[in-house]
């Protein structure tokens, strides 16, 4: 099921940072995460609150820091004038070498690696119980947005359902008002048969016997209906049905595909393709579930 929060955060001393969870329908549940270098001690915790809250989907998780511009906060002073006394030592050592260097500018002193950044596990990182008490909200804003999407999917899918339902019904109809044309056909052919040439009538109203079993479609009518009641259950009980769903779905496409495969009939071969039809449309609404 798709799905999307956002959060920004800060420390109030010039360090921010930028939440980002969002997810597409996938089969089975995929999480990917992407954290500042520094920060991967969060990531199993992380990886345990979305595996609790969702079952299904390609699911994308990103933190980002930024430092607001001109802003130095706990430690970069001293970070700073490290790299100043660094950038001194290699003048005195250059003029020693009677090499001239151009003096840096303050842009790019502050463009340093380490200038006014903290290395992992060093001071100048979010607070990781802020971080994951943030993340629990943001989880909660993304699980939010999913259910308003879920409700709306769910009245698409009842709708669907009713389709088949009635899909169902007529082919049931269909299938009965051809059995008496159907078995007029097979008497009169066995009739003339039986008046043009010399067969075994017993063995002959065996075949036809055997014929008429192959294109029966009772069974078919049956499954399908059985098949939209757990439709409607599955959807009554909410949670994490989606994979069931589409199990479903292929149970559906098999009965239908079943269906048109014996109908002999012009009317039941295209309430069949209808079928197949409204059972496509219902499994790209499926995949939308978790």
């Amino acid at each position: 099921m798709t799905g999307f929060a956002a959060m920004d955060g800060g420390d109030g001393q010039g360090l921010g940072w930028n939440w980002d969870l969002r997810s597409v329908n996938a089969r089975g549940l995929d999480l990917r995460l992407r954290l500042p270098e520094g920060m991967g001690a969060l990531e199993a915790p992380l990886r345990r609150l979305l595996s609790e809250a969702v079952t299904r989907g390609a699911v994308t998780l990103s933190l980002k820091l930024a430092r607001s511009a001109g802003v130095l906060g706990g430690g970069d002073e001293q970070r700073l004038q490290a790299a100043l006394d660094q950038i001194a030592r290699l003048q005195v050592m250059a003029d020693a070498q009677g090499i001239i260097l151009a003096p840096p500018t303050a842009a790019e002193i502050l463009a340093l690696k380490g200038a006014t950044e903290a290395g992992e596990g060093a001071a100048g990182l979010p607070d990781p119980d802020r971080l994951m008490a943030e993340a629990g909200e943001l989880i909660g804003a993304f699980n939010k947005m999913r259910r308003a999407e879920g409700a709306a999917v769910g009245v698409v899918l009842l709708a669907q359902i009713d389709k088949l339902a009635a899909l169902t019904e007529a082919a049931a109809q269909a299938a009965q008002a051809r059995g008496a044309s159907h078995a007029a056909r097979m008497r009169a052919a066995l009739a003339a048969l039986l008046d043009q040439t010399d067969l075994d009538e017993a063995r002959l109203l065996q075949e036809m016997a055997i014929l008429a079993l192959k294109t029966d479609v009772t069974e078919e009518i049956d499954r399908l209906r059985a098949h939209v009641g757990a439709a409607r259950d599955l959807l009554a009980q909410g949670g994490a049905v989606g994979r069931k769903l589409d199990f479903l779905m292929q149970e559906f496409n098999r009965e239908a595909n079943t269906l048109c495969s014996k109908a002999q009939d012009g009317a039941l071969t295209a309430l069949g393709l209808d079928l197949k039809l409204v059972i496509d449309q219902t499994r790209e609404q499926v995949q939308n579930v978790e």
